[in-house]
């Protein structure tokens, strides 16, 4: 695996000398005692400052459009199913944006301007300076005008598109400008984000959009055709077209995506391809490549990857021309790789080729071995040239050996498509796809953000894949497996103050998963080593590397380096064959009472049959407690939610009675007058009932009492006749588990603060008989928990109601135990409103 973890697909060197991220290495070996480990941490290099460039008025142009032609409400092509998936427009439901305001539909919108005879403002990113910057003020006056505005005929396209229509201006965003550059040497993919049902002619309002992926979606973006300017000139991205506007307004677009103009500086190339096309993105350095690399980029063709390549560029000339005829700082596509026949006098067998194509299309191109005209060709085959379709134009394609290839060129880039890019026709003209697995989720303070492997009594807390591989590779006894980690939705947070956390992951073999534990514990980690995981931990979007294991069962760890850095991710994997890609995490549903706790008899199953321990000291005063309860509750032997709280407040206030004697200057305010009789009751009562010493250990609810929402959630859990009281036997069952989830809690409250940690939680809860799930735990402490992930006593107290309500409805529609449940829509808001 030490070979394999070279190959980590980023330019870590290029990237920290840009000022884009961070390093944090983990040691080479991970150490199952206890022994401190060193960990190599590295300052962000600071960031580099972006280098600046140095009428037709709107009612004249809307005049001139009306009197050339009215608006015809012709059928446009629809933004849904564009590949075979929905495309949700940016903020709608699904579409994993929350809306900032009304949801924009490009057709609705254009239809209602054109009506009106208006052109569209967008009242979601204005032109005003909030679009521009989030950190600061412009340092000039910047105005924004339509393109009508800039020149005299506007135009999106000006004789097609190509990558000179993409200029840099003065944002910061090359990383950007690449990728928009890559992206127009597909036309299949290129129209996927720009829509061909838009231009300044017809049906022209002022109004585009734009469709990028985002964490698994497609998203439609709208927006108006405003752009920056400065002394009338376009202050950002721009076509070397004067009159040619698809690239501002991509730029504009990907901007409001973000939040900014501003949050677009800084980046990789790899990020933008991925926003483009959905792939997974692969880098390598020359010097520094697998030893199968050919085959990679072979699988990679079969594929349909979009794959580029670059050499150095030289510091004092703009795209210098080596002897070679290559050109530095140029980026060059890969159009065919193959192994071609070659036949000699003496010998006979294949070569590995590469075609590559010069974007110029001019004739800038290699004139080394196997360059157009070269005398290597008259070794190859005439069927073999027919195949390969082989030209010798000057149209800046050509052919070189792979052993030039590596070594001329300094970069390569592979962006592997998402199986659903490859159409119908590639999949007829022989192309592969890959296989994919997508799992979204989440680090949460204190419940799944457990750290990296350094932390050991935090990491087993982190989310958990199981991923199964099945079938080896076709030329291979190994699987190949791409692993991409993504965070999400943190550059459109960095106006909040929100950078890219430190991200990576482990893979651990699974020798018998079925003996092993749903998610693996603290043990398996203690005394197990990865065999596989991301070589540095990096404060960029996405990790991704290429592993080759044996078929088997893995584990795949996703992790922040420090524990309790909370984020969204997206964790995919590609394969050559089939994957079987699961969470490795509990069943949600009834377990087993930790055998610490101690029950009552006659209380004694936990629903599904699960034995736990009789109290040694049988409850002989049920007559008694009876008795009291009329007291307390009159003659209709019920209690309300606030006789309720005032019977668990006094029975689980911070000093809790030894006997059933208190002073009458401690009595609730609730009862004065008839405080001293109540509070009597209420302590023989409890003693009575809670008569284990195990459970007359105080706890802490803050002075404050039990809330009446919990104490309401207690009455609906047990109240079957919906009267909003509980009768005696009701109440006996409510107080049994109780003292259950009490004694838990003390269990799990060591240093008696009255709190639980969010990593107690699901242990806590585990103990008390009731398994859940990540997705579950997060959820609880999203809504219970405090800022720092801590978990009141009140809080716990109604997570167990709640959740024991939850399963007890489920469970009553569900006898078969299949897990499934059907109620009607009544049922459902009666039962979940009423809980």
């Amino acid at each position: 695996m030490e070979r394999q973890q070279k190959y980590t697909n980023y330019r870590y060197i290029n990237y920290m000398r840009e000022g884009v991220a961070t390093l944090k290495l983990l040691p080479k070996s991970e150490f199952i005692s206890n022994k401190s480990v060193n960990i190599e941490k590295r300052n962000t290099v600071p960031s580099v400052t972006p280098t600046k460039f140095p009428v037709y008025t709107r009612t004249q142009f809307l005049k001139d459009k009306c009197a050339k032609s009215k608006y015809e409400d012709k059928p446009v092509k629809t933004t849904k199913n564009f590949i075979g998936k929905s495309c949700y427009n940016l903020g709608e439901k699904g579409s994993g944006f929350r809306p900032r305001a009304a949801v924009q539909d490009f057709n609705t919108l254009r239809r209602e301007c054109l009506s009106t005879g208006s052109l569209f403002e967008d009242p979601e990113f204005p032109a005003s300076d909030s679009s521009l910057y989030f950190s600061r003020r412009p340092d000039r006056y910047i105005e924004w005008k339509r393109p009508m505005e800039i020149v005299d005929n506007p135009q999106l396209f000006v004789e097609g598109f190509s990558r000179f229509d993409v200029q840099q201006g003065e944002l910061g965003d090359c990383w950007l400008l690449a990728a928009v550059a890559n992206l127009t040497m597909d036309s299949n993919l290129f129209f996927q984000v720009v829509p061909e049902d838009q231009s300044f002619e017809e049906n022209y309002a002022g109004i585009f959009h734009f469709r990028f992926w985002q964490y698994g979606r497609w998203v439609d973006v709208v927006i108006d055709d405003r752009l920056p300017t400065y002394h009338g000139e376009l202050l950002y991205l721009r076509s070397a077209e004067s009159n040619e506007f698809w690239s501002a307004l991509l730029e504009k677009a990907y901007a409001k995506l973000h939040g900014s103009y501003e949050a677009l500086k800084g980046g990789t190339t790899c990020e933008a391809m991925e926003d483009f096309t959905g792939g997974v993105t692969e880098m390598y350095q020359m010097d520094d490549t697998p030893p199968n690399l050919f085959s990679i980029l072979l699988k990679a063709y079969e594929r349909n990857s979009l794959m580029g390549c670059s050499i150095e560029p030289d510091p004092n000339i703009l795209e210098a021309e080596t002897p070679q005829g290559l050109i530095r700082g140029h980026a060059y596509s890969i159009t065919r790789v193959k192994y071609v026949e070659i036949q000699t006098p003496n010998q006979y067998g294949r070569i590995p080729l590469l075609r590559l194509r010069n974007p110029w299309g001019n004739e800038a191109e290699w004139n080394g071995p196997w360059s157009d005209q070269s005398p290597e060709w008259r070794f190859i085959p005439d069927h073999e040239k027919e195949e390969l379709g082989l030209t010798f134009d000057m149209d800046g394609e050509f052919w070189m050996s792979f052993q030039d290839f590596t070594r001329y060129f300094t970069q390569l880039e592979i962006c592997n498509l998402n199986p659903d890019s490859l159409t119908e026709d590639d999949l007829n003209a022989g192309k592969k796809k890959w296989e994919m697995s997508v799992f979204e989720g989440e680090w949460v303070r204190g419940v799944t953000a457990g750290g990296c492997r350094n932390f050991l009594e935090t990491f087993w807390h982190n989310p958990q894949y199981r991923i199964t591989l099945e079938y080896p590779d076709e030329d291979d006894d190994k699987c190949t497996v791409i692993v991409a980690l993504m965070q999400k939705n943190r550059r459109a947070q960095r106006r909040m103050g929100a950078e890219c956390l430190t991200i990576g992951f482990a893979i651990y073999a699974l020798e018998n998963p079925d003996r092993l534990p749903k998610p693996l514990d603290i043990n398996f980690f203690k005394y197990n080593a990865s065999i596989a995981r991301s070589p540095a931990f990096i404060n960029l979007r996405e990790v991704t590397c290429r592993f080759k294991l044996p078929p088997g069962v893995y584990c795949i760890v996703p992790s922040t380096f420090d524990p309790n850095e909370e984020g969204e991710f997206l964790l995919r994997i590609f394969s050559e064959n089939k994957n079987n890609m699961e969470e490795n995490d509990d069943e949600v549903g009834i377990g087993q009472v930790d055998d610490r706790i101690i029950i009552p008899k006659g209380d004694n199953e936990h629903g599904d049959g699960g034995k736990v321990q009789d109290d040694p000291e049988q409850d002989r005063n049920a007559e008694k407690v009876r008795e009291f309860f009329r007291k307390l509750a009159g003659d209709d032997m019920e209690v309300d939610w606030m006789e309720l709280k005032e019977i668990l407040d006094f029975a689980m206030r911070k000093e809790l009675p030894k006997s059933a004697r208190r002073s009458e200057a401690s009595a609730p305010e609730s009862v004065q007058g008839n405080g001293s009789f109540i509070d009597t009751l209420i302590s023989l009562l409890c003693g009575i009932v809670c008569n284990n010493e195990q459970y007359n250990k105080t706890v802490e609810t803050n002075n404050q009492g039990f809330s009446k929402d919990v104490c309401r959630s207690m009455v609906a859990m047990l109240d079957v006749d919906h009267s909003g009281k509980l009768g005696f036997e009701e109440f006996r069952t409510l107080w049994n588990d109780i003292k259950k989830w009490r004694a838990v809690f003390k269990l799990y409250n060591k240093d008696e603060s009255g709190y639980l940690s969010a990593f107690e939680l699901r242990q806590a809860l585990n103990s008390a008989g009731y398994r859940l799930n990540n997705h579950i735990l997060n959820i609880l402490v999203h809504r219970y928990g405090t800022k720092d992930g801590m978990i009141t006593f009140d809080d716990y107290i109604m997570c167990a109601v709640r959740l024991k309500t939850m399963i007890d409805i489920f469970r009553e529609r569900d006898p078969d135990l299949t897990n499934t449940a059907t109620f009607t829509m009544e049922e459902w808001i009666e039962k979940t409103l009423y809980s």
